[in-house]
């Protein structure tokens, strides 16, 4: 949440913890809140950092915060776009509804104990016609753009930067972030190819921090819906 937002509703930070981002790191102020709702759906003694959100606010001036991880992991989460709705379900009743492909959630990288706070929602995806490595990408309903986050990724994919000046900037934890555009690409999530995905891959990291959980970023916009549960450790995803 905003700083002005924990002032409001006079919480105390409780110490600090790493704040991580797209190729950004940073330590921020924690507390813990007795009660979150969203609707009729709540979650108790919710951990919320504390920190700068002027890029959101850019977006629209009525944000305050973002709703997290370690609030929708307790639910079965839908999210339409077409029709701008997030539906959150404790029971089986969404689930049963849906019957689309499952896609198992893949295991992310790094040890299985080191995970902090919450499982990232990542699903395994490849490039179109070829047989390139898998790529790890988090499904992200708070990004705009598919990122990868290192060259390492990008040469997975089959794509090439071939100039390395970057061709869009911004500014986070008021340091300057390059971004190179990748050629577009189409791809593979079986039992899906979704088309003409162009991925931005940062040129410089600002903080340094833990090793990422995976290869980049892909935006829950990209597809017209996507369901997660996260009971059953599976996603299903509609194509525009």
């Amino acid at each position: 949440m905003e700083t002005s937002l924990a002032a409001e509703l006079h919480l105390k930070a409780e110490g600090t913890t790493g704040s991580a981002g797209v190729a950004t790191f940073s330590r921020s102020e924690f507390v813990h809140l007795g009660l979150l709702r969203a609707g009729d759906r709540s979650v108790t003694d919710s951990l919320a950092v504390i920190g700068d959100i002027d890029n959101l606010r850019a977006a629209d001036p009525r944000i305050r915060g973002i709703l997290g991880d370690n609030f929708l992991e307790h639910f079965d989460l839908l999210i339409d776009n077409r029709r701008k709705l997030l539906c959150l379900d404790d029971g089986d009743s969404l689930a049963l509804s849906i019957k689309s492909a499952h896609i198992g959630l893949a295991t992310p990288l790094g040890l299985g104990d080191d995970l902090p706070f919450t499982r990232p929602l990542i699903i395994a995806v490849r490039s179109s016609g070829s047989e390139t490595p898998l790529i790890l990408l988090r499904l992200d309903s708070g990004s705009n753009a598919p990122v990868l986050y290192n060259a390492a990724a990008a040469l997975h994919s089959g794509q090439r930067r071939e100039h390395p000046d970057p061709v869009l900037t911004r500014v986070v934890y008021g340091g300057k972030q390059g971004f190179q555009i990748l050629p577009e690409m189409a791809l593979r999530i079986s039992p899906h190819v979704v088309a003409q995905v162009s991925f931005a891959v940062p040129l410089n990291s600002l903080g340094r921090g833990p090793s990422t959980r995976e290869d980049g970023v892909l935006p829950t916009m990209v597809f017209e819906r996507v369901f997660i549960s996260a009971k059953g450790q599976y996603a299903t995803l509609d194509s525009w």
